[in-house]
């Protein structure tokens, strides 16, 4: 179920293709015209980290009344929501997003923001960067889809809006919603990602929020706000490792380093402050780096 229907695992008769066919309830205001705004998009974009789109229907139902649907590429693993946050049926079935997994997904985003924002043919911005709208591949690589919400911009406003510095209107998801463009809900996202914790957390209240929550934890010990589950792999590594006189390996302290950075990425990015946020193609460099200077054992497991 999402904000404008629900979408269905299905197969095509001729060819046997597993798809997902996100059905518009068009009785919810705004459904037929996010569809529109949907097929604008989609059509114009093309990247290996932004969700296929097969067909588009538009007619009516046999009882008369208007339907549209839009025919995705399936994504078998879901959503990465589904992963952060298991049902308790799913947690038991499935495995856990690993660091490098974490890691290689932050990547998947930041390339297809980038080439949303700086290298498509019409430049727009996506407006509900969330969990929910990041589906995993077979290999768990990060696709991003549900382009309802999404604008194209204007070459005049082209650097304003990427740059964070002027408003396009409140659009998005509770916890993840600013109103300049993609960087701020993706920076949320980053840190959701690392911390296990969702935006709307009950603990977040009278002024805390998973922004402050993160920059807090980096000024004095940043293993506080990292997801226990990440914590329990890098501690695996201790194991496995030369002790140093410290009496934790360099392994940990290597990889305790990169959340660190990736941390202090995610803090950026949601600044409340739009001029301080970095630009999608800056972090998307750093991530990439990051990434590299990973411990061997980590990027092996």
């Amino acid at each position: 179920m999402g904000s404008f229907g629900s979408v269905y695992r299905g197969l095509l008769d001729q060819t046997q293709s597993i798809v997902a066919i996100k059905i518009l309830d068009l009785t919810r205001e705004g459904a037929s015209k996010s569809f529109i705004t949907e097929c604008g998009a989609l059509k114009r974009i093309r990247h290996r980290n932004l969700v296929k789109v097969l067909t588009a229907c538009s007619g009516f139902d046999f009882n008369g009344n208007d339907f549209k649907a839009l025919v995705y590429e399936f994504m078998s693993n879901g959503s990465l929501d589904e992963w952060l946050h298991p049902s308790a049926s799913q947690y038991t079935k499935r495995s856990k997003l690993s660091l490098l997994d974490r890691v290689n997904i932050t990547i998947d985003v930041a390339c297809a923001l980038d080439y949303l924002h700086h290298q498509c043919e019409s430049p727009m911005v996506h407006c509900d960067i969330k969990p929910n709208n990041v589906l995993l591949d077979d290999e768990k690589n990060g696709h991003v889809g549900d382009f309802g919400l999404a604008m194209f911009l204007q070459e005049a406003t082209h650097k304003l809006l990427v740059d964070q510095s002027c408003s396009i209107g409140l659009k998005g998801s509770f916890g993840y919603v600013a109103p300049e463009g993609d960087v701020y809900s993706f920076g949320v996202l980053i840190l959701e990602m690392f911390t296990g914790k969702r935006p709307t957390n009950d603990m977040f209240e009278n002024g805390l929020d998973l922004h402050y929550f993160a920059k807090a934890a980096l000024g004095h010990r940043v293993e506080k706000a990292i997801d226990p589950i990440l914590l329990q792999e890098i501690e695996e590594l201790e194991k496995r490792q030369t002790v140093t006189s410290e009496g934790k390996n360099k392994s940990w302290f290597s990889t305790l380093e990169c959340l660190v950075s990736i941390i202090e990425i995610g803090v950026t990015c949601s600044s409340k402050s739009p001029r301080e946020r970095m630009d999608i193609s800056d972090v998307l460099t750093k991530l990439q780096g990051i990434k590299k200077k990973l411990p061997e054992l980590v990027v092996v497991a």
